[in-house]
């Protein structure tokens, strides 16, 4: 390895920790915020909030000139990630920020799965061996028959299989327009389609509470940028192991923020989950030049 690019792969690295910490400063504000605002409108303030940093993606949405097929499929994308979206920010009022990170190193096995199910992967032994592993390791997170399953684990399950849905949609859409686009169009389907569900449930928020969602979407925003800065610095199978930082950081905040108690089955289950993800991630690049999703946190 050249210096040039061992440079690039500390570069790499170090944009996927800050990314990792700033998209558990996102989860920690909503934890924070808590049930005082309903789970569908604390979504809905969420992209809403954010809808100013799109201003530049308008034009490349107005100059794709979108098919009918193609706007269906963002259609169906923006409803699937509106229910993910709705899941998770109730997920975060029940469970601690530790459980809620490392359940959501599932993302990238659902996605396995799905390719396999609904585009035709192959399933080689070797990603059913590391689906198997991830499994264990969720298990081991959520204990059932030795505690309570709460609410909170059972929508981060429905969560990370609704994000990996979105993703398979985004997968047939990233060969078609621009990657713009795509987060542009997913913005803009997710706010329409949290609106109804927000005005169901609405209350009236304080203007401190807009502030906090406000800086959600900035912590989202910029660690949407990191992760881009990481990827581009360094290959997935150098930042993929990287992510597992944020657990710790979520592990950290929790027990120092939210007195939330240090669960070391919620540690090891997530080192084995993202253990078996990075398995497949890297055995994907040594088998040819794409890889599998990262376990990147959703874009909630």
């Amino acid at each position: 390895m050249t210096e040039a690019q061992a440079n690039r792969t500390v570069a790499g690295v170090l944009w996927m920790v800050l990314t990792g910490l700033l998209f558990v400063c996102m989860t920690a504000v909503v934890k924070h915020v808590g049930d005082a605002v309903p789970a569908a409108q604390s979504g809905f303030l969420r992209y809403a909030m954010a809808l100013p940093f799109l201003i530049p993606m308008i034009r490349p949405i107005m100059s794709a000139r979108l098919t009918g097929r193609q706007l269906r499929l963002f259609g169906l994308r923006g409803l699937v990630h509106t229910g993910a979206v709705i899941l998770w920010f109730f997920a975060m009022t029940r469970i601690p920020l530790a459980e809620v990170t490392a359940m959501n190193y599932l993302n990238p096995i659902y996605i396995a799965i799905g390719a396999a199910l609904f585009l035709g992967e192959k399933m080689a032994f070797r990603r059913v061996v590391a689906i198997i592993v991830a499994l264990i390791g969720a298990l081991i997170i959520l204990r059932p028959g030795l505690r309570e399953v709460d609410a909170g684990h059972i929508a981060m399950l429905g969560t990370a299989a609704l994000f990996a849905v979105g993703y398979l949609l985004a997968k047939q859409l990233s060969g078609e327009v621009s990657a713009t686009v795509v987060v542009g169009m997913l913005s803009l389907t997710v706010t329409i389609g949290l609106l109804p569900f927000a005005l169901v449930v609405w209350v009236t928020p304080d203007l401190p509470t807009l502030g906090w969602f406000f800086l959600t979407a900035c912590f989202a925003t910029a660690g949407h940028y990191c992760m881009t800065f990481a990827f581009a610095a360094a290959p997935l199978t150098v930042t993929q192991p990287v992510t597992f930082v944020q657990l710790v950081w979520a592990v950290s905040l929790g027990a120092l923020a939210f007195g939330e108690p240090v669960d070391g089955f919620v540690i090891l289950g997530g080192a084995i989950i993202m253990a078996a993800v990075t398995f497949i991630t890297w055995r994907e690049a040594v088998a040819r030049r794409g890889v599998t999703p990262a376990a990147t946190p959703p874009d909630a």
